[in-house]
């Protein structure tokens, strides 16, 4: 019998269905993404069952269901903490699963905790603070331009043509609406005007490397802000191209794995890097829990530039995945003949 698979996920569609708006539900995935998933799990010699949500989780694992794998890739609806509800709810049940744990889920989605993180082991990333009110803006020591984001927020959340802020003015304004809008602390850092990158990793600890690196250009646009209208139709906006090989590739991609394993993630994951003034690459944020439709998300792209095709990325995941599992004592389903395919 071939080993189960369980996929949770958290389908667009789904929520929009019960009221959600479309920038409520950016970071979900489309039908396209599941369908793509679940086709290469099973060409891999796997059986899948669709789960869905945590709240589809709770109700199966209650009821007795398992899995000898679950792929996880549900973001969650609410709260800085919900990249970790999935993987919380499986460690308590004693399934084994895709990607990184709570702890590191939750650290991450936190930016401002994160980038303590990487200052604190010396490794590059623009001054920031945090700001919870306007109040804070008066005191925020730091050198104009500024960028201010949501703090816990993914895919371009609360980032547009705004974002960019040159005055205190610009600041207070920006920092009252999305402080309105997002209900949540910003995260304010000086901006870096140079070129900008996303490494892809795979694998987990010591035995990470990076997949390849991916140069991200909005042309016309005078910041060159990877905004969420811009990720939503990255094909009429975005110029995407690998990073040639050389000292800079070098460089970006020792500081997305040193960040990488720093902050614990595990299987796969992406960095995003921006170049200082001074043409430094520096940390900007690190997503363990990366996108994958096929065309559209930027961890598959970074893998087709490397000649990676679609379904030996997931097997890779999975490969990784399985070795973290067995390492730790797991078990797996007697029979189960794909540890060796599932690796590239």
């Amino acid at each position: 019998m071939a080993p189960l698979v369980g996929l949770t996920y958290d389908l667009r569609d789904d929520y929009l269905d019960e009221g959600y708006t479309d920038v409520e539900v950016a970071e979900f995935d489309s039908r396209a993404t599941i369908d793509a998933l679940d086709t290469s799990i099973r060409a891999l010699g796997y059986e899948t069952e669709r789960i869905g949500s945590v709240r589809a989780l709770v109700v199966a694992l209650a009821g007795g269901r398992r899995w000898d794998l679950v792929f996880n890739i549900a973001e969650g609806l609410q709260g800085r903490c919900r990249e970790a509800q999935v993987p919380a709810l499986l460690e308590a049940y004693g399934v084994p699963y895709t990607f990184s744990d709570p702890l590191t889920a939750a650290l991450t989605l936190d930016k401002a905790l994160a980038k303590r993180l990487v200052t604190s082991a010396g490794l590059p990333t623009p001054p920031f603070a945090l700001l919870r009110n306007l109040e804070e803006t008066q005191r925020l020591g730091l050198r104009y331009p500024l960028f201010v984001k949501p703090n816990a927020e993914g895919t371009g959340k609360g980032i547009d043509g705004r974002s960019v802020v040159t005055t205190p003015a610009e600041l207070r304004e920006v920092a009252a609406a999305l402080l309105a809008d997002c209900a949540q602390p910003l995260l304010v850092e000086e901006f870096l005007p140079g070129r900008e990158f996303t490494v892809g990793i795979l694998g987990t600890a010591e035995a990470a490397r990076a997949l390849g690196t991916m140069e991200i250009k909005v042309p016309g646009d005078r910041w060159g802000i990877y905004s969420l209208p811009v990720k939503e139709n990255c094909e009429e906006y975005v110029h995407y191209s690998r990073l040639g090989d050389g000292p800079l590739r070098q460089a970006v991609q020792d500081l997305a794995i040193a960040s990488y394993r720093l902050l614990d993630c595990r299987d796969a994951g992406r960095v995003d890097i921006r170049l200082d003034r001074n043409d430094a690459p520096c940390f900007l944020e690190i997503n363990p829990l990366p996108g994958l439709h096929p065309n559209h998300s930027d961890l598959p792209m970074i893998a087709t530039r490397e000649n990676m095709p679609y379904r030996d990325l997931i097997g890779n995941i999975i490969g990784h995945a399985l070795d973290r599992n067995a390492a730790a004592g797991g078990t797996r389903r007697p029979g189960a003949p794909l540890q060796e395919l599932c690796r590239v």
